[in-house]
Parts: C-alpha cells; structure tokens; sequence
C-alpha cells in the first residue's frame, strides 16, 4: 500500500508518470486538477477567470485533504502550486511519500508552448521567450517547496521503474 505524491512545474509530466505508476503499483490514480474540475464542473481557467486565484486555491486545499483521506492507498499527480498554499505541503509530507518530478525550464518551455493558453498562470506568456521567462520566475518561487519532498526525480530519467527504485530504497531506510 503506497500514498505517492507528484509535485513539480506544470508540463512535468505528473500526471503521465502518476498513470503508468498507479498501474505499476495497482492503486488508484487521482490528478488534483481533473477532480477540481469534475467537482466544479468548470475549467481550471474557467474558475481562475471566474472565481480568482484565491478561491481556486481554497478549492484545491478543500479537495487535497478529502482525496487524501479518502484513499488508503493511490498516486495523486498535484497541480504544478499546489504544494505552495494553504499548508497543502505539510499534508502531503505528513499523510504520504512525496516525489518531486523535476524537469528544466526550456525543456518545460518546449512541452508547454502549444498548451500555454489553456493554463491560467501561463496564458500571459505570447511567445517562447516570454513562457520560458514566467516559468523560471514560477520555479524561482516554488524551488523552495518542491526541495522538502523526500524523492527527487530529474528528467529525462523519471521512468516508472526509476521512481519504483527510488521508492523502495527511502522505505528500506526508513
């Protein structure tokens, strides 16, 4: 039985790697975003835009803990702040094993240039130089929160069986 937990930058592939490690392990999959979005029956963008980032933020503190309590077992892909408000990182370390899936700026920049106007944070950025720019000053804030998770996954590496190793070795040492 494993809680695991998917933090880092949106376009890091959270929700694609939790997927394969859900299978792998053979426990539930949940991306924190999609089960806002089901509850909210609206877009991410559509509550930024709506509602703010403020009440979003509530939102995603409220459905963090009950996903959390409600599964004894699962992956839980975050969004890319979610370990940045609302005390949503101590729930994380303190209920689960948490993984920080770690990818550069221009590699991320490349994954997200096509979706960049679907994600409310990023949506400013008009060109490549501009989204690099937002997501290093994004990762300059969030570095900090995504450092205190106990496993750390650097791309291109981040494969199923690298995070499978990863986790076996903290439990034996744990």
């Amino acid at each position: 039985m494993i809680k695991l937990y998917l933090i880092g930058m949106p376009g890091a592939g959270k929700t694609t790697l939790g997927r394969a490690l859900a299978v792998s392990y053979q426990v539930p999959f949940v991306d924190l975003d999609e089960e806002i979005v089901r509850r909210e029956q609206r877009s991410v963008a559509e509550l930024f835009a709506q509602q703010g980032e403020e009440y979003f933020r509530e939102r995603e503190a409220a459905v963090l803990r009950e996903v959390v309590a409600a599964y004894p077992a699962l992956v839980l892909a975050t969004g890319g702040g979610t370990p940045c408000f609302e005390h949503n990182l101590e729930v994380l370390l303190e209920t689960g094993l948490t993984l920080y899936v770690a990818v550069p700026v221009p590699e991320l920049t490349r994954r997200l240039l096509q979706a960049a106007a679907s994600r409310p944070l990023l949506a400013a950025a008009p060109d490549a130089a501009a989204l690099q720019a937002r997501l290093e000053e994004t990762l300059a804030a969030r570095q900090q929160f995504y450092e205190r998770a106990p496993l750390r996954c650097a791309a291109p590496t981040c494969s199923v069986e690298t995070v499978r190793q990863l986790v076996a070795r903290y439990q034996a040492s744990a």
